[in-house]
């Protein structure tokens, strides 16, 4: 991967970031929704009905994926510093990918992770709002939850299908 492309992958991060929090931002000034009241207990969320298989619902996710781990006090603190940690990381992977993919995906992941750290430290919590439960599954998410899942998935494909293929064509014309 050039230097060039590179370094344009973390533009995509910070992409990912706006797309994330102007869409939290819509959310929360949506009064159907009750964004920061039932996030203080004084209201029940809200649901904004689009279609069967797509609603607009407010949750407030004070956990990591699925509502995991819920974190309250100081475990929200230590939660941010783990988030950040990982974003750091793949930051660090990201100035030294080699393929693409690679770096698309890593980018993906950065921007979908800083996005929910700026919710945590704002809130406490992360605002979720898509929901799909339509589809047969319980799911409400954010465009950086998104964001981290396009790019969990991308990077599993380039790195263990797409390096696989690359190893077996290499060994391939050595011989």
């Amino acid at each position: 991967m050039s230097k060039t492309f590179r370094y344009g992958l973390f533009f995509l991060v910070p992409l990912v970031i706006l797309l994330d929090q102007w869409s939290k931002w819509l959310v929360l000034k949506t009064p159907q929704l009750n964004a920061l009241s039932c996030l203080e207990g004084t209201a029940r969320c809200g649901k904004i009905e689009i279609s069967s298989l797509f609603d607009i619902s407010m949750v407030w996710n004070w956990g990591v994926s699925f509502g995991q781990m819920q974190s309250d006090g100081i475990m929200r603190w230590v939660l941010v510093a783990f988030q950040l940690g990982i974003a750091l990381g793949f930051g660090v992977w990201l100035l030294r990918a080699e393929r693409r993919w690679t770096g698309i995906a890593l980018a993906l992941v950065i921007g979908g992770a800083i996005g929910n750290v700026i919710d945590r430290v704002r809130f406490g919590a992360v605002a979720d709002f898509l929901d799909f439960s339509g589809l047969h599954f319980i799911w409400v998410f954010n465009v950086a939850d998104a964001a981290i899942s396009v790019g969990a998935v991308l990077l599993f494909i380039d790195q263990f299908l797409m390096s696989r293929s690359e190893s077996s064509a290499g060994t391939e014309t050595e011989t």
